[in-house]
């Protein structure tokens, strides 16, 4: 038995559990990175939140009522940023979105009275699913939220939410992905790493 596991082995259930908050001794979670992978990583999230946002931004109206959500920001930062993440993959951006968009509304449409209980069965559900089909995507979290949150403006769309911002938003993000990461000579950078 190596020393952590005697240790571990001598604990009671309780230090057991509370060692695990430790980590691991010397392990590091944030690798060095280069500039360039920071510049692409930037021109990517610019340019595909911007595109999700040009309708606001010059106040067009437009039928597709494309608009900015939140979780979108969370999505370019997995899409650009850790772009062989399995997270990050276009099987997890675009099912684990329209997983969470219909389980927001569902909630929001059965239990929107008491927001706390849609709000905690919408995530609840996202994961849950997200899980068992092998599409997580923890920005997709947010979606399911803001479904059930608002503003208005989103529960006035109803099942339209899935469609537009959602689906399209994800498309945007998808498209700008496979465009900026594929610049690169880096083979670490090159998406996807599998569609489906």
């Amino acid at each position: 038995m190596t020393t952590d596991t005697q240790e571990q082995h001598w604990q009671s259930p309780v230090g057991q559990y509370v060692g695990r908050m430790r980590g691991r001794r010397g392990a590091s979670m944030h690798p060095q990175v280069r500039p360039s992978i920071v510049v692409m990583a930037f021109v990517g999230c610019f340019v595909g939140v911007y595109l999700i946002a040009v309708p606001e931004v010059l106040n067009l109206s437009l039928d597709t009522k494309i608009f900015l959500i939140g979780s979108f920001g969370a999505s370019a930062t997995l899409l650009f940023g850790a772009p062989r993440a399995p997270v990050a993959q276009p099987r997890s951006l675009l099912l684990g979105q329209l997983i969470a968009a219909f389980c927001g509304v569902t909630a929001f449409k059965l239990l929107g009275s008491d927001v706390g209980l849609a709000a905690g069965a919408a995530v609840a559900f996202t994961t849950a699913i997200m899980l068992l089909s092998g599409s997580l995507h923890p920005p997709a979290g947010a979606t399911a939220l803001i479904a059930v949150l608002g503003p208005a403006k989103v529960h006035s769309l109803g099942y339209l939410y899935i469609l537009s911002p959602v689906l399209i938003g994800a498309c945007i993000l998808l498209v700008v992905a496979l465009l900026v990461n594929n610049l690169s000579s880096d083979e670490s950078r090159h998406y996807p790493v599998a569609w489906w």
